[in-house]
């Protein structure tokens, strides 16, 4: 097989020849050029037609998030985003992802060789799941293409060798069905009849579910708004826990306990005692672009708090969550330590931390963070999130896999289907950005809805409500 062709876009001489060298170390691919801005990444796409593009996020002239936006319009492609930690290189690189690139790493650092190499793994292991994903879609779509039958022409004779026999008119079992332009009338000797449905009574598909006199305008601020997260606190709480750059630093929240809700039950906001119901997300690659989806088609006055695990490096879930309260009806904030659950909002994991959802007085239900090792290579990961519901069996509980690349998520979703719970939704193949996680899960026979991202939200709604 020959080595996949990959262009390399970054505005430093220095970061272009780490990546490139980076790359180079597996067999698989091939540095066919480079290009120090958007506007040469456009031109070399067109001219030399890699397989894969990694696009560095700020550079001059045309930057990584305007290149892209082109490159998917004129010829689409994986594109690997290479993010700095400052908050516009996290802003731009979550709305790359909702505009089609495939996914982002962090740049590395260039005085640390360990990091470098960190780096290396994952962006080999990420473009190897582009090209993979990239495949299986192809596959796919050719084996949809099925091959053209020709069946006789019934105007066409067929010569038998016997003398032909003039054609007579038949009675034909049924009668067309009826048309605006040819509508069939009734006999005149009966009287006339109505015409019934046999088939079976399709789903009212004219309302989703979705609300549009409770929808608030948002304020148009700019999308890193750091008021959603407080929105959300039911109280003050100097020792909330804030996720760190480094995954490896991140230190222990300062109470792994169960926490307390707040004390005043008058200072509660609506929506918290005594909840009932529970949706969990999990995705991972393409996550960010089905999570705007998602959240977009949920209702403000949805009736269950919704915790979602998104696989991604601290400080960019921050960015994520602020980016996705511009969008959806609902409140959504990176989750905290300690946090009261409750209708009409959503909770994003911090990257470098598990999330769980554990019971708290009055009926209510609270986020605890933790710093246990990663699980299926992931910290935050949906499986742990999904095994916090287990023992909830007071709750209403709905499980959501969406896109992702590997497993994480699958089996526990399996044993809250043997256990009980209420529904289990997975993406189906055609709209994944990468088919592994839903995948694992239906292959464990444990989903009861299979659907395309855009018919998820107006579903759970539905099921939910």
């Amino acid at each position: 097989m020959r080595p996949y062709k990959v262009l390399v876009v970054d505005d430093s001489a220095f970061m272009r020849k780490i990546i490139s060298d980076l790359i180079e170390n597996d067999p698989d691919f091939r540095v066919t050029a480079t290009a120090a801005n958007g506007r040469e990444a456009v031109d070399k796409v067109n001219e030399l037609q890699p397989d894969l593009v990694t696009m560095d996020v700020e550079m001059p002239e045309m930057n990584g998030l305007e290149a892209l936006k082109v490159i998917m319009a004129n010829h689409p492609l994986p594109v690997i985003m290479l993010s700095g930690i400052n908050e516009e290189g996290m802003r731009e690189t979550i709305m790359a992802l909702e505009s089609g690139a495939f996914d982002f790493i962090r740049k590395p650092s260039i005085t640390n060789s360990q990091d470098i190499i960190a780096v290396g793994l994952s962006l080999i292991e990420q473009m190897k799941g582009a090209m993979l994903a990239r495949e299986q879609r192809e596959a796919r779509n050719a084996s949809l293409r099925a091959p053209e039958i020709l069946l006789p022409d019934p105007a066409r004779p067929v010569n038998t060798g016997k003398p032909a026999v003039p054609e007579l008119p038949v009675r034909k079992p049924g009668l067309p069905k009826k048309t605006a332009e040819a509508p069939v009338k009734p006999p005149v000797d009966k009287p006339k009849q109505p015409v019934q449905d046999a088939g079976t009574k399709l789903p009212d598909t004219s309302k989703s579910g979705i609300s549009t006199t409770r929808k608030l305008p948002k304020t148009p601020a700019a999308p890193l708004n750091p008021s959603a997260s407080e929105r959300l606190k039911n109280r003050k709480q100097p020792d909330t826990v804030q996720p760190m750059p480094d995954i490896k630093a991140v230190p222990e929240p300062p109470s792994v306990s169960r926490p307390e809700p707040p004390a005043s039950v008058g200072e509660r906001k609506a929506g918290t005692k005594g909840l009932r119901k529970l949706v969990a997300v999990g995705c991972s690659t393409g996550g960010p672009r089905a999570l705007k989806t998602f959240l977009e088609n949920i209702p403000a006055d949805f009736p269950a708090p919704i915790v979602i695990v998104q696989h991604m490096p601290p400080n960019f879930t921050k960015s994520l969550a602020q980016r996705l309260n511009t969008f959806s009806p609902l409140e959504v904030a990176e989750a905290e330590h300690g946090m009261i659950l409750r209708q009409g909002a959503a909770y994003i994991a911090p990257g470098g931390y598990h999330l769980k959802v554990v019971p708290a007085a009055g009926g209510q239900y609270a986020i605890e963070l933790t710093t246990e090792e990663a699980r299926n290579g992931h910290r935050p990961s949906v499986d742990t999130l999904y095994e916090s519901l287990l023992p909830l069996t007071d709750l209403e509980r709905h499980a959501v896999i969406m896109t992702g690349m590997g497993s994480d998520g699958a089996r526990m979703m399996k044993a809250l289907h043997d256990s009980g719970v209420t529904s289990t939704f997975a993406e189906n193949e055609e709209t994944c950005v990468v088919y592994g996680m839903p995948r694992s899960a239906v292959e464990l026979q444990c989903v009861k809805y299979v659907l395309p991202l855009q018919e998820i939200a107006p579903r759970l709604v539905q099921a939910v409500k």
